[in-house]
């Protein structure tokens, strides 16, 4: 592999699409066929109508479609139909640290049942020591009978929980995160990019 190959294969990043509502699917396929490696995390809910209800498979963070990319490849992204924009941080594309998408990914192919949750930044802090988890940190709760583990996309500002046995953690110090909060009240700004 050639320097200039090793630099391009080591600068991929996770980065954030912000798409049109309901085309997270869509463009996920359109930026996969443009060979980008992309993560649409989603989750099965009930939706319920006045007269039926009906099961569906949705996105677990609206709206958002994960990319990996680097700064040469921007432009395949933020010409695909779909996408309002591509969130920036100092002036380039925000990244996702892998640890929280992994995270996910392995809660979702868990088989345990994973839905979206406030975003929290309090609570005991944990790894889970067993089962199909291990090694996964997040925010440990508790709803009701059961214990929750709260997986966030810190830049995002999103989460989501997944059906724990509390036994199955234990408490560890809270991850240092360098990526600020992106909200409607944070300093970070989104910044839209399109074709010129």
């Amino acid at each position: 592999m050639s320097h200039d190959a090793l630099i391009t294969a080591t600068s991929l990043e996770w980065n954030v699409a912000y798409t049109r509502h309901q085309h997270e699917k869509s463009v996920a396929e359109n930026l996969r066929g443009k060979g980008f490696e992309v993560f649409l995390p989603t989750y099965d809910a009930v939706r319920r109508w006045s007269d039926r209800k009906k099961q569906v498979t949705v996105p677990l963070f609206p709206c958002y479609v994960f990319v990996r990319s680097n700064v040469e490849r921007r432009f395949g992204i933020i010409t695909t139909p779909g996408i309002h924009l591509v969130i920036m941080f100092a002036g380039r594309p925000a990244a996702v640290p892998d640890h929280e998408l992994e995270a996910i990914r392995k809660a979702l192919q868990s088989n345990l049942r994973v839905e979206p949750h406030p975003f929290l930044r309090c609570g005991d802090w944990v790894r889970v020591t067993s089962g199909p988890l291990v090694d996964v940190e997040g925010i440990l709760i508790r709803k009701k009978s059961s214990c929750r583990l709260v997986l966030s996309v810190e830049l995002l500002g999103k989460s989501a929980a997944v059906e724990i046995d509390a036994f199955s953690v234990r408490p560890i110090p809270r991850r240092v995160t360098r990526t600020p909060l992106l909200s409607a009240h944070s300093d970070l700004t989104i910044k839209q990019e399109r074709a010129v």
